[in-house]
């Protein structure tokens, strides 16, 4: 490693570290093959845009900390993972029947993220193509708090510029 970058040397022991933490939870699963491929699949911080066949009445989430639904119509739905896990979307018609009935599954980003395990303390990255710190629930607490409040103060200066919330 002697003639890597500080960079391409982080990337190196971040891949390393996410392969070691993917591997032990790739042994037996408590979702049977079937039902995850059942499952919708949405990413953490994506949104998935879905048309069902008929006009929606109501929208149940069963855990909302896991995805967010929001319907942009009466035939357009918009699923956005929050956390990693598994939930159901159930939708009804006016009549109270069911259009949809689905589990949704919420995952990391398939590539793109770095995750550096430093003893107990985890930070990560998002490296496309240059490694910066990102919000990931389970990180260490004082890098999440830092990004976040790094994060919203960003937010607030861009809004200020913009003339926004004035």
């Amino acid at each position: 490693m002697a003639s890597c970058s500080p960079i391409s040397r982080l990337v190196l022991l971040g891949a390393l570290a996410l392969g070691v933490s993917l591997g032990g939870s790739l042994g037996g699963g408590a979702i049977s093959a079937q039902a995850e491929q059942a499952a919708v699949h949405v990413m953490t911080d994506r949104a998935k845009v879905f048309r069902i066949d008929a006009p929606a009445d109501t929208v149940i989430v069963g855990n909302p900390a896991i995805a967010d639904v929001t319907m942009y119509d009466r035939m357009t739905v918009v699923v956005t993972g929050k956390l990693f896990g598994t939930t159901n979307l159930v939708i009804l018609d006016a009549e109270g029947e069911p259009i949809i009935d689905e589990v949704i599954t919420v995952t990391a980003p398939e590539s793109d993220l770095v995750t550096v395990h430093r003893n107990t303390a985890r930070t990560s990255y998002s490296c496309a193509p240059l490694c910066e710190p990102v919000l990931r629930v389970g990180d260490a607490e004082a890098r999440f708090d830092l990004t976040s409040k790094q994060s919203q103060a960003r937010t607030q200066m861009s809004e200020r510029a913009a003339g926004i919330g004035q």
